[in-house]
């Protein structure tokens, strides 16, 4: 599994590179604050929702600690998709929050 830090998608998001982060957290978790541009799509709703990835897309995996968005990078991952996780969740997460 590919990983990357909260620090790391941070410089990127300050250097103005394009990011499709997705937040796996569940609806209350996201409302109380999450990194702006991220897409919403709580875990247990995933595999439902992979028509909407674009397989020709690199994507970063968002949760609270880490451990949602590892199984999430796992899912994808089997599915064929480019995906890193990010290490340590928003908990690691100091950058701009909505």
């Amino acid at each position: 599994m590919r990983e990357i830090t909260a620090k790391e998608v941070q410089q990127a998001i300050e250097q103005e590179k394009k990011l499709n982060l997705i937040d796996v957290r569940e609806v209350d978790e996201v409302a109380a604050g999450h990194i702006p541009g991220v897409m919403h799509i709580p875990l247990g709703l995933l595999e439902f929702r992979i028509q909407d990835l674009n397989k020709n897309e690199q994507y970063i995996m968002v949760c609270r600690s880490g451990a949602r968005s590892g199984r999430a990078t796992e899912i994808l991952e089997s599915k064929g998709f480019e995906v890193s996780n990010m290490v340590g969740g928003m908990l690691a997460w100091e950058g701009e929050v909505q």
